[in-house]
């Protein structure tokens, strides 16, 4: 993930952790994801937790994972398909 957008990611994970308690996950997430979705264009997705395991694809150049407090932040864009 470029670097404006890994500093993007770990703002809104900082705004989402002060609006919301920390242990409101979905919140958090849906926060992160229409920031996500705003800025940069529909598609994005976003874990938060503090233990969690995940396999997906995602499109090159759009992954970040991090920590920040207590929670683990995975913010990824899924690749979009074509048409057969």
């Amino acid at each position: 993930m470029p670097v404006k957008m890994q500093k993007q990611a770990m703002a809104s994970a900082s705004q989402a952790l002060d609006i919301y308690d920390v242990s409101d996950c979905v919140s958090i997430a849906a926060h992160i994801k229409k920031e996500f979705d705003g800025l940069f264009g529909c598609g994005w997705q976003c874990v938060v937790g503090s233990n969690f395991g995940c396999f997906f694809t995602h499109s090159q150049g759009t992954f970040i994972y991090f920590a920040m407090e207590t929670l683990n932040f995975l913010v990824f864009k899924a690749p979009s398909s074509s048409p057969s």
